[in-house]
């Protein structure tokens, strides 16, 4: 029996914002498109704003008739990225396998671990607490026998919740839920399954496989497999990182100053992160959205390199050549890709880049221990 945990930030898109911006604690904030250009949805909502019915994937314009007064952001994307992987960072210190499903949700694998941290609903409280202590963020944690089992748990006692469903007691915790509990389970089926009677999971599994075999194929056998409390058991290994890109959102700016010192400052993170994982990057992708939304992006590649000074010096320089307009900019961003290994020898011969690399890597070691504001370099 395999044991899985799901790990979910509870709201994590409000709670980065709330980190970065400590007034919007308790009140309703609510991030996606702008109001008012009526256009986009909600992307995240804090609890405070669901109180007025508000929820994830509505349309703009109808949360703010129900709520006028939130605080309505557009988001900080390249935060997010960034607080996800330090998510994901303390999690791959405990667990063997760490699968990420998407930029607030993990999964990881625990099986034969419990003579290691003993109580499975003990450690989950672990985690949860130091995620809490290093990053400031919230999170849910369900665990069980599968993956699906695991991510349902994890919806089930929000925010801050934990909740363990012990093997062979699948079928019989699932069975009172809703049938849209059950990952997979969009409008269209489920208006479906409402037609023909079925509206909670118990529903399902008093029918025999072969009537949802029929009604929707194979699609039909993994909904009442899951209804059965079955799912995947392994997880998925990462893929190889095919970019690394840090962006800024901020309130409209037009100083040039104010954004060559925002464009520094991501790419002195996107190469710290880049020499963290011996690598060089070939080519340099730069973003430019304009308070009117309009986005710009340019490319460029060069020699393969990790240093700050020559990834700005070519990120900036395109920067200023597509900043043409006389219009406010409310997000920069920087992309990196095209990776090779480092390598020793192609700096055999050059004195100044082998004293430049190791100046480069003793930043990222003070960085690594007392975080990355305590050394910048200059431009």
């Amino acid at each position: 029996m395999r044991t899985i945990f799901h790990l979910d930030l509870d709201t994590f898109f409000v709670s980065v914002e709330r980190i970065l911006d400590p007034s919007l604690k308790g009140k309703p904030v609510i991030v996606g498109g702008d109001p008012k250009y009526g256009r986009g949805v909600v992307a995240a909502c804090s609890y405070e704003a669901r109180e007025f019915g508000l929820h994830s994937a509505m349309p703009i314009r109808t949360a703010y008739r129900l709520c006028p007064h939130g605080v309505y952001i557009h988001g900080s994307h390249g935060e997010y990225s960034y607080f996800s992987k330090a998510v994901k960072n303390i999690l791959k210190q405990y667990a063997p396998v760490v699968e990420k499903a998407s930029i607030d949700e993990f999964y990881m694998d625990f099986t034969g671990c419990q003579n290691v941290y003993g109580s499975l609903f003990a450690f989950a409280s672990f985690l949860q607490k130091e995620i809490w202590d290093e990053l400031s963020l919230p999170c849910s944690i369900g665990i069980g026998s599968n993956k699906t089992i695991a991510k349902i748990g994890s919806d089930c006692m929000k925010p801050k919740g934990i909740t363990y469903i012990m093997p062979g007691m699948e079928k019989d915790f699932l069975a009172p839920m809703p049938v849209e509990t059950i990952p997979g389970v969009g409008k269209v089926t489920l208006k479906d399954l409402h037609s023909k009677g079925i509206y909670r999971i118990c529903d399902i599994t008093k029918l025999p496989q072969d009537y949802f075999a029929a009604a929707y194929g194979k699609y039909g056998i993994d909904l009442y497999r899951k209804a059965n409390g079955s799912g995947s058991e392994y997880l998925t290994v990462e893929r190889e990182q095919k970019s690394i890109s840090h962006e800024k959102t901020f309130k409209d700016v037009t100083s040039k100053q104010f954004l060559k010192n925002k464009l520094f400052e991501l790419t002195g993170k996107v190469c710290q992160e880049l020499r963290d994982k011996g690598w060089q990057a070939s080519t340099i992708n730069i973003k430019l959205r304009y308070s009117d939304f309009q986005t710009l992006t340019r490319s460029k590649t060069i020699k393969p390199t990790d240093d700050d000074r020559i990834v700005f010096d070519a990120a900036w320089d395109m920067m200023m050549k597509a900043h043409t307009r006389r219009v406010a900019v409310r997000l920069i961003g920087i992309k990196l890709s095209k990776f090779k290994e480092y390598s020793e020898q192609q700096e055999l011969f050059e004195f100044e880049e082998i004293k430049r690399r190791g100046m480069l890597r003793a930043i990222n070691i003070i960085r690594a221990q007392y975080g990355y504001d305590k050394i910048q370099i200059g431009h």
